[in-house]
């Protein structure tokens, strides 16, 4: 194997190893996921040596399978120099390189604002929330990423992309009345693009598919299906079934359930007026753009 493979070769050694302690131990991938806290698919894609694993993944993973250590210094340890040439996280980048091609992409979003929509000011207002905190260099490097992967939305030949959001991201201020001004604006301007469908999830819905939380769904430049899944304890990829097929099915009724993309666009522009507009003494920026939403 030559010295560039070596990266990989890492990688695939950490996962037969990984493979021969889980053995050892008596578990199916299926089984060590549930106890680490990750997917089976994500268990499967490290021992394949198709995904290097995150930090906590090598140390739950020791200490579950009573590796003493093992495990943790067979881990592959990716070069100090890209880490700080690339602003994204190592547990996003697989799936960055496979949005950037992607035939389509779809996304249910139930807190914040999705990055591909996201306003430069925006951008900046949310990684300048986060905990814990980043340094101003770090903040202008992870904004300047967000704006590079929205070319997504105008790369040829166009993807197919879709959004459910619900109302909250976009009554929720964050930056302040200018800075989400901006923001329904700008939505409005992508929800008219042909090549992407945005709806908003009625918030009067008595039931609701997608109760477990966000998640996005891709079809790779070869068609292949993949899903993922990012929370407060990390991230992984979906890739198996019957998983995957149920979040696909997940999102089309959840599509259903929303308002159509016509009364949606209604909806954002009426928000983005009322918010434009002066608002009574006591009346904040949010709740004047729930009161456009509701009427």
């Amino acid at each position: 194997m030559h010295s560039s493979d070596q990266p990989e070769s890492t990688a695939e050694m950490f996962g037969l190893l990984l493979r021969h302690f889980r053995v050892l131990a008596g578990l199916s991938q299926d089984q060590l996921g549930k106890r680490i806290g990750y997917s089976k698919s994500q268990v499967a894609m490290v021992e394949r040596g198709a995904r290097p694993p995150t930090d906590v993944f090598v140390q739950r993973a020791d200490e579950v399978l009573r590796a003493q250590g093992a495990l943790i210094v067979a881990a592959p340890k990716p070069p100090k120099q890209t880490e700080r040439r690339n602003p994204l996280p190592g547990w996003f980048t697989p799936f960055a390189d496979e949005e950037e091609k992607a035939w389509a992409r779809h996304e249910y979003e139930n807190h914040v604002m999705p990055g591909l929509l996201q306003t430069e000011a925006y951008a900046r207002a949310v990684f300048t929330s986060r905990y814990p905190t980043y340094d101003d260099d770090e903040i202008e490097a992870k904004v300047a990423a967000r704006l590079e992967r929205q070319k997504l939305l105008s790369r040829r030949p166009l993807p197919d992309i879709s959004f459910v959001l619900e109302m909250i991201v976009l009554t929720r201020p964050i930056g302040g009345r200018r800075v989400m001004k901006a923001q329904l604006h700008h939505l409005a301007e992508v929800a008219r693009l042909r090549h992407v469908r945005i709806q908003l999830m009625d918030p009067d819905r008595e039931d609701h598919a997608a109760l477990d939380g966000p998640f996005v769904l891709l079809e790779t430049d070869k068609r292949r299906q993949l899903a993922y899944i990012e929370g407060q304890g990390g991230s992984f990829f979906v890739t198996e079934q019957p998983e995957l097929g149920n979040l696909f099915g997940k999102y089309g009724v959840t599509r259903a359930q929303a308002y159509t993309p016509e009364r949606t666009l209604e909806k954002i522009e009426k928000m983005a007026e009322e918010l434009c507009a002066p608002t009574s003494t006591g009346s904040s920026p949010a709740t004047a753009a729930a009161r456009a939403a509701t009427a």
